[in-house]
């Protein structure tokens, strides 16, 4: 018997955003009733409670849009539908794709390679086998492991980006739920400025995207949260305008082996084919790019806090990030030092 664990994984406070690397002062506030307008709209879809949150005149009009694209997409990406894309592609071993999907594709490629193989969107398998999608939790032996190991693997993978196709290797199965809800919360910005929205916030979850700053001019206020579930709240705050505000880590679903005490996270080491477990926690990435740090809060969070500070090192103009490690230490890279602040009585140690 094995109990089961699902938790959240972002606090929203207030709102968000900045430029990536200028994470400085607020615009001076400016009142304007029309944008003071405020309207909501929740949706269950993705496997999460998703907030929609848009200031303006237009409002609804973009809401309304906004939760029309959230089940279009829902419809072309999740596994959990039989008749999704991406099922189509499992059952059928590839075929062609759809614009959005195509997209999505690609970047996890790209995501992929960049990360040296820590984000790889064939580990459907892994999941599958250890029961974190669709059946009872399970330890695999180490035969069944090997097994599925031999599925994984995206640099197998063939896509054609001229003509949208894919090709599977025998055995392979992708799941794009990665970066799905930063290709979403994207997506909805992107709708908000069609229908003249200024001001408005998404929550999927652990993804929180904004648009613009508050109508008043100040900057969204977004909570990391504490990932130590006995202890709950939040441990830091960042200020931003414009970005998206993305969490990864194992606590927010898990399940303990009663015959042996140890706990298994659901976040899966494609190298391994077993669950991660380092010093992180929880892996959170500031960025404007929803689908990149969709990507990257996973890929980062298995790499490792030397890692993940060596790839920021790289990387540093697309994104900033704040680590939190399972001692309760709080890092965040240079690009957070004028946005981010700690709780009670934190520190934020500073990654350069």
């Amino acid at each position: 018997m094995k109990r089961t664990h699902q938790r959240s994984c972002l606090s929203v406070l207030l709102a968000v955003m900045l430029l990536l690397s200028a994470c400085g002062a607020a615009a001076p506030p400016q009142r304007d009733p029309e944008a003071a307008e405020r309207g909501y709209r929740y949706i269950e879809s993705m496997d999460t409670l998703i907030e929609l949150t848009a200031y303006g005149s237009s409002r609804d009009e973009a809401l309304d849009a906004a939760a029309d694209e959230v089940e279009r997409l829902n419809a072309l990406l999740s596994i959990g539908l039989e008749d999704s894309e991406v099922s189509r592609v499992n059952r059928d071993g590839g075929g062609k794709l759809s614009r959005d999907t195509a997209a999505l594709v690609d970047r996890a490629l790209e995501l992929f390679e960049s990360t040296g193989g820590a984000f790889d969107p064939t580990v459907y398998p892994l999941m599958l086998l250890w029961g974190f999608t669709g059946g009872e939790h399970h330890v695999p032996t180490e035969e069944e492991l090997a097994a599925t190991l031999r599925k994984v693997g995206a640099d197998r993978v063939r896509f054609d980006a001229e003509t949208a196709t894919i090709t599977l290797d025998a055995g392979q199965a992708i799941d794009l739920g990665g970066i799905a809800k930063g290709y979403t919360s994207a997506r909805i910005m992107e709708i908000y400025r069609e229908h003249g929205v200024s001001s408005g916030l998404v929550s999927l979850g652990g993804n929180v995207q904004c648009l613009g700053a508050k109508p008043d001019g100040s900057a969204w206020r977004i909570g990391v949260r504490n990932p130590d579930t006995e202890t709950g709240g939040i441990v830091a705050v960042v200020s931003v305008k414009d970005m998206a505000v993305i969490s990864s880590g194992g606590y927010e679903r898990f399940f303990v082996d009663e015959n042996t005490g140890i706990t298994y996270e659901h976040i899966m080491d494609p190298k391994t084919g077993s669950p991660v477990k380092n010093e992180l926690a929880q892996v959170t990435i500031v960025t404007p790019d929803g689908t990149l740090g969709d990507g990257l809060s996973t890929a980062l969070y298995i790499m490792g806090l030397d890692a993940a500070a060596a790839y920021w090192r790289a990387h540093s103009g697309q994104f900033d990030a704040v680590f939190v490690t399972r001692d309760g230490d709080v890092w965040i890279t240079a690009g957070l030092e004028n946005c981010a602040e700690p709780v009670g009585d934190g520190t934020l140690q500073i990654i350069r």
